[in-house]
């Protein structure tokens, strides 16, 4: 099992019930960080001191404060962990049910466990422990579908950055200066045009409003 643990929360209950499960696997060393930022110094510091972390349980979302970081949410945190060493283990723990999210920790972030906060969390946390440790992924039940879900897997990145600009008012006729200023490519009116028409087709939207609400409701902006 593995020895040494960070938990990555900025709710303290939440720290409790991580502890209560590592405690039961016996894990010998555990570690706590309330900020993104903070976790990857201690991340950071224990591979330098050349005792590094084997397992990373992090939270996705966390509030602003008085405190001003450059990590911003869990995916952010596990992107940058990953840059340092590449054999740690991470779980996500988190409240998030939005398909799209969940699956991007699997895709791009390569976690090897999400759990979903609730009624089962310390039961499925030590099954995506022991499951990590095996070299096997684990999802909690709830969300296991979106491993398998095509919608999810045939939306790119830049079909995701068209819709967060469609999402916070940029009209479809002004994404062409959107797009360049960015310096995203492709950035034509044409591309534009067919983009959003393929995913208006695609989630049977009668329009840009009701295509942001489906994209909203699945997680992707």
């Amino acid at each position: 099992m593995f020895k040494k643990v960070l938990i990555v929360d900025d709710v303290d209950l939440n720290d409790i019930a991580v502890v209560q499960v590592l405690n039961e696997l016996n894990v010998s060393t555990i570690e706590y960080a309330k900020y993104c930022d903070d976790a990857l110094l201690k991340i950071k510091r224990a591979i330098q001191d050349k005792q590094p972390f084997e397992l990373l349980i992090t939270d996705l979302s966390f509030k602003t404060d008085y405190k001003t970081v450059t990590l911003n949410s869990g995916e952010e945190l596990i992107e940058a962990v990953k840059k340092l060493d590449v054999n740690i283990k991470t779980i996500a723990f988190s409240i998030e049910d939005k398909p799209y999210r969940v699956k991007a920790l699997f895709d791009k972030y390569t976690v090897d466990g999400f759990v979903l906060k609730g009624r089962r969390s310390i039961e499925e946390l030590k099954m995506a422990i022991k499951n990590a440790f095996n070299n096997q992924e684990f999802i909690s039940q709830e969300l296991s579908h979106v491993r398998k879900e095509k919608t999810v897997n045939e939306i790119d990145d830049f079909d995701v950055k068209v819709l967060q600009y469609l999402s916070v008012g940029i009209q479809q006729e002004n994404m062409e200066v959107t797009l360049k200023e960015a310096g995203i490519t492709p950035n034509s009116k044409s591309t534009v045009e067919k983009r959003i028409a393929k995913l208006k087709d695609y989630f049977k939207a009668n329009n840009t409003v009701h295509l942001v609400a489906i994209a909203k409701d699945l997680g992707i902006v």
